[in-house]
């Protein structure tokens, strides 16, 4: 069980909570809802304990699973197995050791001592479940859409989406009491996407998750919390039910703030006409006009802000990239492979100036890993990867390598644009960055923020060859399609790998390539089914 009492909870220099209280019980299952910058990411770091409140306290009974939606590399980890780091969710890798070290020593001196702590260990391995943890570890495995082939390898070996999933399953296996999830169906393909529903279905735990998932929310969520961040600082609204049902329903509020706001002003308009005509006037009537003064105020922190989430300018003029030769980029005969296993054989394509290269494939079809050889991050086992003439690469990596952390959006903005703060303003406004949150460090923004930051910042450093990967995790329904439509306008070449359909959609692909076969094709709408399975 979880609950917060009197919690605030302020990132940037502004509170996203002020003063609330709840509780979830054993069988909730709460989504946190709210546009991109909201705070929603900021709260679970607080209710996680990552990061310590403002006011107020946290109180959480059993063990905790905490998916972070950006977790850090750590390098301690980087030679451990997929399969071991799963299991060591329980902690079955220290138990496991400590069985075979009283093994040994039991059968070098078979005395009654060693007997009976060969028999204690055991005892506990098998009460946590350590003979059948293998098999459950690869069924939740295999479940999050990582084939056997990637078991034995060690995490160093993994793209970031791979080593989410791994952590994903590792949180699943441990078995907390309380699953706090941000972004869980990042990196997901369909079935996986299926699975997790099934399991979040089942679970008896409280758990709080945020998604911009409409499914896996209308499917598996009993309650909703709604974060706004408007006049009224720290606000949180609770719905009760399914998605679908909290859609209805806040728009039935949005609707009232609407009429009322409406009202508000309309009655501020009124009385500042009023007190304007008596405020040159006799003694008397010029205090009158003050008292009114007042009230004017007073309405004015009665308007609300009512939630507008597709406010991204598009349509704004995107930066030119620089020229280029027709041919921007020729790979052949390429093939890859870790371990024992081959990723992709003999994969050839070419792409010209100006086409997106839509790249679709099922889980481990390798998509990825082609990006990586592309930049060469990678080393291919056979084949080549040749640039055309003057061809500068870009490559979002969702790991948000290009920005800086303790910059201002519209510093980093200026220096790599060289423009006027207007122009950095506006290119920033056409992925939706705008207000308050351009002037905050970046470390303060939330992960759909920085992948709007990192997107515009690509397109500012003048490159004519962009490779993007999975550019809309992290982002809200309304901004996925706003960043394809302004990604659209771009006039660039891009190769993009994307589970999303709307903003498959909405960049205009011109071919697709198939992973694993190497297949290309002239894109028609039929291959976003594919997009979504992939």
């Amino acid at each position: 069980m979880l609950t917060a009492e009197n919690l605030s909870v302020e990132v940037g220099g502004k509170l996203i909570l002020n003063g609330v209280s709840f509780r979830v019980a054993p069988g909730d299952k709460v989504g946190i809802v709210g546009r991109n910058g909201a705070g929603k990411t900021s709260m679970l770091k607080v209710v996680s304990g990552e990061v310590p409140p403002t006011t107020g306290r946290i109180a959480i009974i059993g063990d905790i699973g905490y998916l972070n939606q950006e977790p850090k590399a750590d390098e301690s980890i980087a030679s451990q197995s997929v399969l071991d780091r799963v299991i060591s969710g329980r902690s079955l890798d220290v138990l496991a050791g400590d069985l075979e070290k009283a093994r040994l020593a039991m059968e070098l001196d078979p005395s009654e001592a060693n007997i009976k702590r060969f028999a204690r260990r055991e005892e506990i391995f098998a009460l946590k479940g350590g003979y059948q943890a293998e098999s459950e570890a690869k069924k939740i495995l295999v479940g999050l859409g990582i084939t056997e082939s990637r078991f034995p390898l060690n995490l160093s070996y993994l793209s970031g989406g791979e080593r989410r999933r791994v952590e994903l399953a590792r949180i699943l296996f441990a078995g907390s009491d309380v699953l706090l999830l941000d972004e869980p169906t990042n990196h997901l393909d369909l079935d996986s996407k299926n699975w997790l529903l099934s399991f979040m279905r089942g679970y008896s735990g409280a758990m709080m998750v945020i998604s911009h998932d409409l499914d896996l929310l209308d499917e598996a969520i009993t309650r909703i919390f709604h974060l706004e961040r408007g006049n009224s600082d720290g606000e949180l609204i609770e719905y009760k039910g399914t998605f679908s049902q909290y859609k209805k329903a806040r728009a039935g509020d949005e609707l009232s703030a609407r009429k009322r706001n409406a009202r508000l002003q309309g009655e501020i308009k009124r009385l500042t006409s009023q007190a304007d005509s008596m405020r040159h006037s006799t003694a008397k009537r010029a205090k009158v006009a003050q008292s009114i003064d007042k009230r004017v105020g007073r309405l004015f922190d009665q308007v609300g802000e009512v939630s507008e989430h597709s406010r991204i300018k598009v349509g704004a003029k995107m930066i030119e990239p620089p020229p280029c030769g027709k041919d921007v980029l020729s790979v052949s005969q390429l093939c890859k492979g870790f371990g024992q296993g081959s990723v992709f054989e003999d994969v050839s394509f070419d792409v010209s100036r100006s086409e997106r290269l839509l790249i679709v494939g099922l889980n481990g079809a390798g998509k990825t890993t082609l990006l990586r050889l592309v930049t060469g991050e990678l080393r291919p086992d056979i084949g080549h990867v040749k640039f055309g003439k003057d061809v500068s690469v870009g490559y979002y990596a969702q790991e948000h390598e290009n920005l800086d952390p303790f910059d201002t959006p519209v510093n980093q903005m200026n220096r790599s644009l060289g423009g006027t703060i207007t122009e950095s303003r506006g290119l920033l406004a056409s992925f939706g960055l705008s207000g308050d949150v351009i002037f905050q460090p970046t470390e303060t923004l939330s992960g759909g923020e920085k992948t709007k930051l990192s997107l515009s910042l690509l397109v500012a450093a003048r490159h004519n060859l962009l490779l993007l990967d999975e550019p809309t995790n992290n982002l809200d329904p309304e901004s996925r399609v706003a960043v394809g439509k302004s990604l659209a306008l771009w006039p660039g070449t891009m190769l993009v790998v994307t589970h999303d359909e709307a903003f498959a959609e909405a960049i205009s692909p011109d071919k697709v390539l198939i992973l694993p076969d190497g297949l290309v094709d002239y894109y028609d709408d039929n291959y976003l089914e594919l997009v979504a399975m992939a």
